[in-house]
Protein backbone atom coordinates (compact mmCIF):
# COMPACT_ATOMS: atom_id res chain seq x y z
CA UNK A 1 0.00 0.00 0.00
CA UNK A 2 1.92 3.32 -1.23
CA UNK A 3 4.38 5.27 -0.74
CA UNK A 4 5.58 8.80 -0.03
CA UNK A 5 5.62 10.75 -2.92
CA UNK A 6 2.69 13.13 -3.49
CA UNK A 7 -0.19 12.69 -5.48
CA UNK A 8 -1.90 9.28 -5.54
CA UNK A 9 -0.89 6.08 -7.23
CA UNK A 10 -2.26 3.17 -8.84
CA UNK A 11 -1.47 0.03 -8.27
CA UNK A 12 -2.72 -3.50 -8.85
CA UNK A 13 -3.66 -6.86 -6.85
CA UNK A 14 -4.13 -10.49 -8.39
CA UNK A 15 -5.09 -13.25 -6.58
CA UNK A 16 -4.20 -16.72 -9.07
CA UNK A 17 -6.95 -19.32 -7.51
CA UNK A 18 -6.23 -23.10 -8.47
CA UNK A 19 -8.48 -25.76 -7.04
CA UNK A 20 -9.94 -23.67 -4.12
CA UNK A 21 -6.55 -21.77 -2.87
CA UNK A 22 -5.30 -18.47 -4.10
CA UNK A 23 -1.43 -18.06 -4.64
CA UNK A 24 -0.88 -15.30 -2.13
CA UNK A 25 2.80 -14.00 -1.43
CA UNK A 26 4.80 -13.46 2.29
CA UNK A 27 6.44 -10.12 1.43
CA UNK A 28 9.65 -11.07 3.57
CA UNK A 29 12.32 -10.21 1.04
CA UNK A 30 12.22 -6.32 0.28
CA UNK A 31 13.96 -3.51 2.46
CA UNK A 32 11.47 -0.53 3.46
CA UNK A 33 8.40 -2.38 2.60
CA UNK A 34 5.18 -1.06 4.17
CA UNK A 35 3.93 -4.92 3.31
CA UNK A 36 6.44 -6.35 5.16
CA UNK A 37 5.45 -9.88 6.87
CA UNK A 38 2.08 -9.52 5.51
CA UNK A 39 0.48 -11.82 2.85
CA UNK A 40 -0.77 -10.56 -0.24
CA UNK A 41 -1.80 -11.09 -3.75
CA UNK A 42 1.20 -10.40 -6.60
CA UNK A 43 0.92 -7.19 -8.38
CA UNK A 44 2.20 -3.32 -8.09
CA UNK A 45 2.42 0.04 -9.29
CA UNK A 46 1.71 1.36 -12.41
CA UNK A 47 3.95 2.09 -15.10
CA UNK A 48 4.05 5.09 -17.64
CA UNK A 49 0.37 4.82 -19.88
CA UNK A 50 -0.38 1.31 -18.36
CA UNK A 51 -4.20 0.23 -18.49
CA UNK A 52 -5.19 -1.23 -15.06
CA UNK A 53 -5.09 -5.35 -16.72
CA UNK A 54 -1.74 -4.17 -18.54
CA UNK A 55 -0.48 -4.04 -15.13
CA UNK A 56 -1.81 -6.89 -13.78
CA UNK A 57 -0.40 -9.10 -16.23
CA UNK A 58 2.65 -7.42 -16.41
CA UNK A 59 2.80 -7.77 -12.30
CA UNK A 60 1.27 -11.41 -12.38
CA UNK A 61 4.21 -12.16 -14.70
CA UNK A 62 7.43 -10.41 -13.13
CA UNK A 63 6.34 -11.99 -9.45
CA UNK A 64 5.22 -15.37 -10.53
CA UNK A 65 6.75 -16.36 -14.36
CA UNK A 66 2.88 -17.25 -15.10
CA UNK A 67 1.07 -15.53 -17.93
CA UNK A 68 -2.13 -15.08 -16.98
CA UNK A 69 -4.76 -16.07 -19.98
CA UNK A 70 -8.24 -15.55 -17.85
CA UNK A 71 -9.14 -12.79 -15.15
CA UNK A 72 -11.42 -10.91 -14.32
CA UNK A 73 -11.07 -7.23 -12.98
CA UNK A 74 -13.16 -7.42 -9.26
CA UNK A 75 -12.63 -4.15 -7.87
CA UNK A 76 -11.04 -0.32 -7.28
CA UNK A 77 -10.08 -0.24 -3.48
CA UNK A 78 -9.35 3.46 -2.52
CA UNK A 79 -6.57 3.71 -0.02
CA UNK A 80 -6.29 6.60 2.25
CA UNK A 81 -3.59 6.48 5.49
CA UNK A 82 -2.20 9.12 7.49
CA UNK A 83 0.99 7.84 6.99
CA UNK A 84 1.37 6.65 3.32
CA UNK A 85 0.23 8.43 -0.29
CA UNK A 86 -3.20 8.03 -1.58
CA UNK A 87 -3.64 4.23 -3.71
CA UNK A 88 -6.28 3.43 -6.12
CA UNK A 89 -5.99 -0.60 -5.82
CA UNK A 90 -7.45 -2.71 -8.95
CA UNK A 91 -8.37 -5.50 -7.81
CA UNK A 92 -8.48 -9.22 -10.62
CA UNK A 93 -8.89 -12.53 -9.79
CA UNK A 94 -7.13 -15.49 -12.43
CA UNK A 95 -7.85 -19.13 -12.81
CA UNK A 96 -5.99 -20.01 -15.81
CA UNK A 97 -2.81 -19.05 -16.91
CA UNK A 98 0.76 -20.62 -18.84
CA UNK A 99 4.24 -21.18 -17.79
CA UNK A 100 5.73 -22.54 -14.49
CA UNK A 101 5.82 -21.07 -11.38
CA UNK A 102 9.23 -19.12 -10.28
CA UNK A 103 10.75 -17.61 -7.31
CA UNK A 104 9.82 -13.79 -6.37
CA UNK A 105 12.14 -11.50 -5.36
CA UNK A 106 9.87 -9.74 -3.24
CA UNK A 107 8.59 -12.85 -0.74
CA UNK A 108 7.62 -16.35 -0.93
CA UNK A 109 5.07 -17.64 -3.14
CA UNK A 110 2.86 -19.87 -1.83
CA UNK A 111 -0.96 -21.89 -2.53
CA UNK A 112 -3.33 -21.13 0.28
CA UNK A 113 -6.30 -23.10 0.61
CA UNK A 114 -8.82 -20.01 0.79
CA UNK A 115 -10.58 -21.21 3.92
CA UNK A 116 -7.29 -20.82 5.49
CA UNK A 117 -6.46 -16.76 4.37
CA UNK A 118 -8.31 -15.19 7.14
CA UNK A 119 -5.77 -16.71 9.78
CA UNK A 120 -2.78 -14.93 8.14
CA UNK A 121 -1.37 -12.13 8.52
CA UNK A 122 -2.50 -9.55 6.44
CA UNK A 123 -3.93 -6.11 6.50
CA UNK A 124 -7.63 -5.79 8.02
CA UNK A 125 -9.19 -4.49 5.32
CA UNK A 126 -7.57 -7.49 3.09
CA UNK A 127 -10.06 -9.20 4.86
CA UNK A 128 -12.91 -7.40 3.60
CA UNK A 129 -11.91 -7.80 -0.07
CA UNK A 130 -11.17 -11.45 0.58
CA UNK A 131 -14.79 -11.82 1.64
CA UNK A 132 -16.37 -10.20 -1.00
CA UNK A 133 -14.20 -12.00 -3.84
CA UNK A 134 -14.88 -15.44 -1.93
CA UNK A 135 -18.96 -14.63 -2.32
CA UNK A 136 -18.47 -13.50 -5.70
CA UNK A 137 -19.34 -9.86 -5.38
CA UNK A 138 -19.97 -8.01 -8.38
CA UNK A 139 -17.94 -5.45 -9.11
CA UNK A 140 -17.12 -3.48 -6.24
CA UNK A 141 -15.95 -0.03 -4.94
CA UNK A 142 -14.36 -0.36 -1.33
CA UNK A 143 -12.08 2.56 0.32
CA UNK A 144 -10.55 1.36 3.36
CA UNK A 145 -8.80 4.44 5.59
CA UNK A 146 -5.59 3.98 8.28
CA UNK A 147 -4.21 5.21 10.64
CA UNK A 148 -0.54 3.75 11.20
CA UNK A 149 -1.59 -0.18 10.61
CA UNK A 150 -5.55 0.04 11.96
CA UNK A 151 -7.95 0.55 10.28
CA UNK A 152 -10.25 3.06 11.35
CA UNK A 153 -13.01 3.21 8.96
CA UNK A 154 -14.40 0.93 5.61
CA UNK A 155 -17.10 2.05 3.18
CA UNK A 156 -18.34 -0.66 0.49
CA UNK A 157 -20.59 1.07 -2.68
CA UNK A 158 -20.55 4.50 -0.62
CA UNK A 159 -22.12 2.75 2.12
CA UNK A 160 -20.16 2.87 5.32
CA UNK A 161 -19.35 -0.72 7.04
CA UNK A 162 -19.59 -1.16 10.64
CA UNK A 163 -17.15 -2.58 13.08
CA UNK A 164 -19.56 -5.72 12.88
CA UNK A 165 -19.31 -5.98 9.31
CA UNK A 166 -16.04 -5.33 9.45
CA UNK A 167 -14.61 -8.12 11.39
Amino acid sequence: MGDKRPGAINSTLVYIEKDGAYLMLHRTKKENDLNHDKWIGVGGKFEQDEAPEECALREAYEETGLTLTRWRYRGLVTFVSDTWTTEYMHLFTADAWTGTLRACDEGDLEWVDKKRLLSLKLWEGDKIFLRLLDSDEPFFSLKLKYEGDALVFAQLNGKTLTTATIH
